[in-house]
């Protein structure tokens, strides 16, 4: 199954939210997010993208259907107590680009859309010519969560290899897992890239 992978940035991300809302709510319902989403949430969470200065998207697109997107923006346009645990750092939140999130299907994974995704999002870091550093974060959840597959093998070494380190920075977001009636605290740790020039 080849993939094209498509980049829009700021308006040209709008005509994209269903798909990427819809994409959302189906790969983070797997572990370790469990997220039991909405389209209501997600349209105005993914807005805020195509409102954005110098946000992007990267779309994986088999035979027209999105069925892979990454999303990115500056750390500054992210909310407080994202930007926090840097400010504590000493890092200028203007000088990182953060990488949101990457969704891809189950049945296109393997081949190459992840590398892609991580690819295109430097890249435009890059070329805005005004970051020094690559951030994510990643949902911490326990050993012996009862949802955990068996056999699931976290991303941290495909993290590793794309040059980002582990930190003990942490975030703290609000979502409902799918065997929750409620949403409840998680801890996200981040994860930082230096941008060499």
């Amino acid at each position: 199954m080849s993939l094209m992978i498509q980049t829009v940035h700021g308006e040209q991300i709008a005509p994209f939210i269903d798909d990427v809302a819809r994409l959302r709510i189906e790969v983070f319902h797997e572990f370790p997010y469990l997220y039991d989403g909405d389209m209501s949430y997600e349209r105005r969470y993914l807005k805020t993208f195509s409102q954005a200065k110098d946000s992007l998207l990267v779309l994986a697109l088999h035979e027209g259907e999105v069925v892979g997107a990454s999303t990115g923006l500056p750390l500054a346009q992210e909310p407080p107590d994202m930007q926090a645990p840097f400010i504590e750092r000493g890092y200028e939140v203007e000088r990182v680009f953060y990488f949101s999130e990457s969704v891809l299907k189950a049945a296109y994974r393997g081949q190459g859309a992840g590398l892609a995704f991580f690819r295109e999002r430097e890249q435009w870091a890059r070329n805005l010519g005004s970051f020094d550093f690559l951030a994510f974060c990643a949902v911490v959840r326990p050993e012996e969560h009862p949802l955990r597959p068996a056999g699931h093998v976290p991303l941290d070494a495909f993290w590793q290899h794309r040059g980002f380190q582990r930190t003990d920075m942490l975030c703290r977001m609000y979502w409902k897992d799918r065997d929750e009636p409620a949403e409840t605290e998680k801890q996200l740790r981040f994860w930082i890239k230096p941008l060499d020039k």
